[in-house]
């Protein structure tokens, strides 16, 4: 082999090993949400003091994964009554307590703040992205006739963004959206996803489960939502240079990693259906047109 043939020969050797680390996480991917998906669905289903218990741990994970983030996994005094209010208002919720929780997470709030020792405005932020998560994911499910129509029609189209957003950007690529924050991330990919939520919409209206136009300018909405949320979370982890929040999940990362699109967007449904339904109605605020 000549001196000009090897050179492609060695240049092409890494872009093989790439190829063949990414085919690995793929299939890690896939197998993971096989399993994490069906129990995800099942727990939504049941709902109640299961789905709220699900909620709060997860509450817990974004927290102390964002303290890990922005380098305050050590400060005990901070996780603790972060963690602490969480917790605590996960129990006020299973039992019916709106009010009560609402008030802990207040006064979990204050105490994060004035307890942190440097970087308060980041511990803030932390708490308040979970227990927003926390909030948010109860009060959609919260409605007995609506809430679990309304929390997959939420799930799904996180779901789906993501999953059409990764394979028209792997397909299609051309033009990234965002390099300077996510530089995998192409407009092909950003429209995919989106084009995929209308697929969810105008399924759940042939199901009769809502009206076609509503669900449809919804689902587009939480689409661009699920993805500001995605891209909000990377633009966090480049600011302190991490790459994934943990690794609790296989082929997956941290919690944060894949669930930034869907605390966005559960986030703006819930506040959504508040407005139309109220607090026990925002399920029927989503889904009833």
């Amino acid at each position: 082999m000549t001196e000009r043939e090897a050179a492609p020969a060695a240049a092409s050797a890494p872009d093989s090993r790439i190829r063949e680390s990414d085919s690995r996480n793929l299939v890690m991917r896939i197998a993971v949400a096989v399993v994490l998906i069906p129990l995800a669905v099942a727990i939504a289903y049941a709902g109640g003091w299961l789905w709220t218990a699900l909620v709060t741990l997860a509450a817990i994970g974004l927290f102390v994964e964002w303290l890990a983030i922005v380098g305050l996994s050590g400060a005990t005094r901070v996780t603790v009554p972060g963690v602490a209010a969480l917790a605590v208002a996960g129990l006020c919720f299973a039992i019916g307590r709106l009010d009560a929780a609402l008030i802990v997470l207040g006064v979990g709030f204050v105490a994060v703040v004035s307890i942190a020792p440097e970087r308060r405005g980041w511990a803030a932020a932390g708490f308040l992205y979970a227990a927003a998560a926390e909030i948010a994911s109860v009060l959609v499910r919260l409605d007995p006739i609506r809430g679990f129509a309304a929390l997959m029609f939420v799930l799904l189209i996180v779901w789906v963004t993501d999953s059409g957003g990764y394979f028209a950007g792997r397909g299609i690529g051309g033009p990234k959206l965002w390099p300077s924050v996510s530089p995998k991330k192409t407009w092909a990919g950003a429209v995919g996803g989106f084009a995929a939520s209308l697929a969810v919409a105008a399924g759940f209206a042939a199901f009769d489960l809502g009206k076609a136009g509503p669900l449809l300018m919804l689902s587009g909405a939480l689409s661009v939502v699920s993805q500001l949320g995605d891209l909000f979370e990377s633009a966090v982890k480049r600011r302190f240079g991490v790459k994934d929040s943990s690794h609790i999940i296989p082929g997956h990362g941290g919690l944060m990693d894949r669930l930034d699109g869907f605390v966005a967007a559960v986030v703006v449904a819930a506040l959504f259906g508040l407005l139309r339904g109220g607090a026990d109605g925002v399920g029927r605020g989503l889904m009833v047109w």
